[in-house]
């Protein structure tokens, strides 16, 4: 049985050491800039002349994808590089909660970067009535898909005492559960594969059901995709951990 007492812990030591480092201002202030600039310049926010954030989530999948990586690739990495991840071992803490703890630092302080992003909704709000429960599903959806992005990456992280080969190799598998629902690539695929196929490579994109979710349909297996992405990944992630706890 897991001790919330430990995930705590791990989850607390990793939050405090990632504003020990520029990383978390880093990243921070770049998802800001980088979310701001897509939605009022490249979506053409006032331009469009319509009460909504769709230019500020539809980048989301994309910044994620290049971002993400920068902040899952020390999860373990640098534990074991540094040789911390034996002493941290031999605390009375499970590999699954150590795991778990780690994981919930980086969603919480990806959500936070996300959170920052609030004052766009006032924005909308202020210059027209638009949706909220629409704007509520798309930080919803946008929180989850993090979630997936993030436990990708800290199995990687995992795999390799190099933080650059973590990130290439995160931003990479990213990518690919990212394009398995990009247009142009069922597009190829529907040109000669039949339509079971076709949609079965489409279930496995974020953008598929991270779209689905962003127009305010909450089903719930968009939901159970996300969380079964995040445990499979988490349980992965503890089973290289384990068995790399030595190297």
């Amino acid at each position: 049985m897991m001790n919330m007492n430990n995930i705590w812990f791990i989850m607390k030591r990793e939050l405090s050491g990632y504003f020990a480092t520029p990383v978390a201002y880093v990243f921070i202030i770049s998802f800001l800039l980088l979310t701001g600039f897509s939605t009022f310049f490249v979506g053409n926010f006032f331009e469009r002349g319509e009460a909504d954030l769709y230019p500020f989530f539809s980048i989301h999948p994309w910044l994620y994808v290049l971002l993400i990586p920068a902040i899952s690739m020390r999860l373990w990495s640098e534990e074991r590089k540094s040789g911390s991840i034996e002493l941290l071992m031999t605390l009375p803490v499970s590999v699954f909660e150590a795991v778990l703890g780690k994981f919930l630092a980086a969603w919480a302080f990806t959500g936070l970067a996300l959170l920052l992003n609030f004052p766009l909704w006032i924005t909308v709000n202020y210059l027209g009535t638009p949706d909220n429960g629409v704007i509520f599903a798309g930080f919803l959806g946008s929180f989850l898909m993090a979630g997936g992005f993030l436990a990708i990456g800290a199995c990687v992280s995992a795999t390799t005492k190099n933080q650059v080969i973590a990130f290439v190799l995160s931003l990479i598998v990213s990518l690919i559960f990212v394009l398995s629902g990009y247009g142009i690539v069922l597009d190829f695929f529907s040109s000669w594969a039949p339509v079971a196929l076709v949609d079965a490579i489409s279930s496995f994109s974020f953008l598929t059901h991270f779209d689905a979710i962003s127009k305010g349909v909450i089903d719930m297996r968009d939901m159970l995709y996300f969380a079964s992405v995040i445990l499979v990944w988490l349980f992965a992630n503890a089973i290289v951990v384990n068995a790399r706890k030595a190297d």
